[in-house]
């Protein structure tokens, strides 16, 4: 199914297929355009760091990545993982990435893609969906408050241990 995006662009959705060698492209494609941009503030994954990036992602038994395309090309993604809620004994979803190739950033396709995870999340009962935004990721904050992501209550804090 294709949904159209401002300026009439056609949208499809794909899970990403680990042994299409385009899609592994893809992916790498899109995280490394995110990484070199000001948001990402790193350089672009080396071809071993890519190759275990994307056979990572593979073998993890709890994740999944959407692509955005249009006419076959992909030109957004969500990286995904499927986590548990103790407290409400059901899945969540918890998306870690979301990325739109830069010639098509601000044209609805961030907001549908988005979506298209939310309409997964339900037809597969999850309780929830989680994200991390920037504090300075002022377009994407307004995004997600659109969709009716909020802090959650009371306010919870993402902190880092880097090993």
């Amino acid at each position: 199914m294709q949904l159209k995006a401002q300026d009439d662009i056609k949208v499809g959705f794909a899970f990403c297929d680990y042994t299409n060698p385009i899609h592994r492209k893809s992916l790498v494609d899109l995280i490394n355009e995110y990484m070199f941009d000001p948001m990402g503030g790193s350089a672009p994954l080396s071809n071993a760091m890519s190759e275990s990036m994307v056979n990572g992602l593979a073998l993890h038994p709890s994740s999944f990545v959407l692509f955005a395309q249009r006419e076959g090309q992909s030109i957004g993604l969500a990286t995904c993982f499927i986590n548990f809620s103790t407290f409400k004994a059901k899945p969540y979803l918890n998306i870690h990435d979301i990325i739109i190739t830069k010639e098509y950033r601000g044209k609805g396709i961030g907001r549908m893609l988005i979506e298209k995870c939310i309409a997964i999340a339900r037809e597969r009962g999850y309780c929830k969906i989680t994200l991390e935004v920037r504090d300075d990721n002022i377009v994407a904050k307004k995004l997600y408050e659109s969709l009716e992501f909020k802090d959650c209550e009371p306010v919870m804090h993402f902190w880092t241990k880097v090993l």
